[in-house]
């Protein structure tokens, strides 16, 4: 019987597991053909004597005819009679026979046992021989797989080096770009520090030289106005009630200044916008409390030589706007990088010797005017937005700031960190304004909403809803102004819950600014005009429109802003 074939080896080198695998099956296959060596050789001698005794037991059966008493003696048997002794009987041999037939019946048995118990063994064997066999072909299978992934793995492995080959020579190339490119940066730098150092000087040279010449052009300019005003003072003005003539009047005070700072053309030109009235503009380079300041030297003048005013009450003309001058700005009297980004807020101290400014950069910045000049005085942090609206309270000592994170904060002046935050509105707030007392505010928001606030508690005392999107609001003494971007202007009740007034106007409201003795109240909105409204009679007294892009009016009036 021979054993199952090994798995033949192929010319290609093999791997060491397999081999093992190879060298078990051998061992197994000799040690199992080892067990059956001696066993076959001995199963086939006893086939063998069986064979040969079944012949024997042929030949010895006997026939009938020829079976005959022992008593009967044939003469052949007187002739073998002295060989009688040497043969020995059919019985002797049937019971030889019969005694060596049983004890080839039990060496049969028991070698039929033996090849029973030697066939299990081999069908158990031959199962996991099978078995092994399934388990070695799975394994190959699964040794191939684990090849082709090998494979595929080493592909990409080469195509991975390639390419971090190839970035690793890009890398290179770029770092030796950037190392050429920092060393023109640094010579770059180096040449505009130098052009800005030149530049510096210049500009330095350039200052020096224009205030020189700014100075003898002031001591002229001075001279002729000192000049010119000895002469106007000799003159004799006369100053009536009526608007008209006392145009006339201011108008030959003002055209006695612009002599000395203005061309004859410009003056002309100016004179005719006189006659209109009461067209709108801003501040000129003629400042207002000069121009005041020199129509108030003639009046007094005037009254020292005993010329009568008529017996009128000096509010009585200084109280209707008067255009003093008109010019095309030239040039800017201080400029100052305040902010990072844009200035939102302006606002002057009660005493006009602080200045507020607010922008997008979250920073509130306090400057002191020293002689038309601003000088950096503090910096106050910590707001949650970009700044809309800055206000100080009445003493000066509280600075009030509306922000874009849906809340207002309340700075002390003199230190950089908010004091208080006032919370509540839910969308951007637009404007924040103290009113007649430093423990009280309002402010209003996006969210159509005007809060009042006691600033001793931190807490929203009352809540307007004022129906539309609020851009600016001012305070009086029972009052609440809150302009709109529906182009209305509402009157609240500070006691109750109403509203007590609207006043519709053309344009979105940008700005409002109540006069000091809360009798006008000054309305910007985007029709380009500029409305005082009388709050005694509740209707617009006057419109200032845009006069010129490139021209801007000063106006003058005794009841301030």
């Amino acid at each position: 019987m021979a054993g199952p074939r090994a798995p033949t080896v192929p010319d290609a080198p093999v791997a060491p597991w397999k081999r093992h695998i190879v060298l078990q099956l051998r061992q197994r296959d000799r040690t199992q053909k080892a067990l059956f060596l001696e066993l076959m050789p001995a199963y086939n001698r006893l086939l063998e004597k069986a064979q040969l005794l079944a012949q024997f037991s042929e030949k010895l059966q006997p026939e009938p005819s020829d079976v005959t008493p022992t008593t009967h003696q044939g003469p052949w048997e007187e002739e073998s009679g002295p060989d009688s002794d040497q043969v020995p009987s059919p019985a002797t041999l049937r019971v030889k026979w019969q005694e060596e037939e049983e004890g080839l019946r039990l060496v049969c048995g028991e070698m039929a046992y033996q090849v029973v118990e030697k066939s299990a063994a081999l069908g158990t064997l031959e199962s996991e021989l099978e078995e092994r066999q399934g388990r070695l072909a799975a394994l190959e299978a699964s040794a191939a797989q684990l090849k082709e992934a090998r494979a595929g793995l080493a592909e990409q492995v080469e195509a991975w080096q390639a390419l971090n080959a190839a970035q690793l020579a890009t890398y290179d190339k770029l770092r030796k770009h950037a190392g050429l490119q920092e060393v023109a940066l640094r010579r770059l730098e180096e040449e505009a520090r130098d052009l800005l150092e030149k530049l510096v000087q210049r500009k330095a040279r350039a200052a020096a030289e224009r205030n020189v010449r700014n100075e003898c052009r002031e001591r002229v300019k001075q001279a002729r106005v000192s000049q010119e005003l000895k002469k106007a003072a000799k003159r004799t003005v006369s100053i009536s009630e009526n608007p008209n003539v006392l145009c006339d009047g201011v108008m030959e005070g003002a055209e006695t200044v612009a002599l000395a700072t203005q061309p004859e053309s410009l003056e002309s030109e100016a004179c005719e916008k006189w006659k209109r009235p009461f067209r709108s503009a801003s501040a000129t380079s003629l400042t207002l409390s000069r121009c005041v300041d020199v129509v108030k030297g003639l009046l007094d003048f005037k009254k020292r030589r005993g010329h009568s005013v008529g017996g009128a009450p000096e509010q009585r003309y200084q109280s209707i706007p008067v255009c003093m001058a008109a010019r095309l700005p030239t040039r800017a009297q201080d400029v100052l990088d305040a902010h990072l980004s844009e200035v939102n807020a302006v606002r002057f101290g009660p005493n006009s010797s602080l200045l507020a400014t607010g922008g997008a950069d979250r920073l509130i910045h306090l400057w002191n005017v020293v002689g038309g000049r601003l000088e950096a005085n503090q910096t106050l942090e910590g707001a949650g937005g970009s700044i809309t609206s800055v206000d100080f309270d009445p003493s000066g000592s509280q600075v009030l700031a509306a922000t874009y994170n849906q809340a207002a904060q309340l700075w002390k002046v003199g230190e950089a960190q908010s004091k208080e935050t006032l919370s509540g509105h839910t969308d951007k707030v637009t404007a924040a304004k103290f009113k007649l007392t430093r423990h009280q505010a309002v402010t209003g928001s996006r969210d159509r909403t005007v809060k009042e606030w006691d600033l001793g508690r931190a807490y929203c005392s009352r809540t307007i809803n004022v129906l539309s999107y609020c851009n600016d609001v001012v305070c009086g003494d029972h009052v609440i102004i809150s302009g709109h971007n529906d182009q209305k202007i509402r009157f609240w009740d500070s006691r109750g819950p109403r509203c007590t007034q609207v006043i519709p106007v053309q344009g979105r409201v940008t700005s409002l600014s109540l006069s000091h003795d809360q009798l006008h109240l000054l309305s910007c909105s985007r029709d380009d005009t500029l409305k005082v409204i009388d709050l005694r009679v509740s209707n617009i007294r006057q419109v200032f429109r845009r006069w010129r892009a490139d021209r801007v009016l000063l106006w003058h009036t005794c009841r301030g802003f």
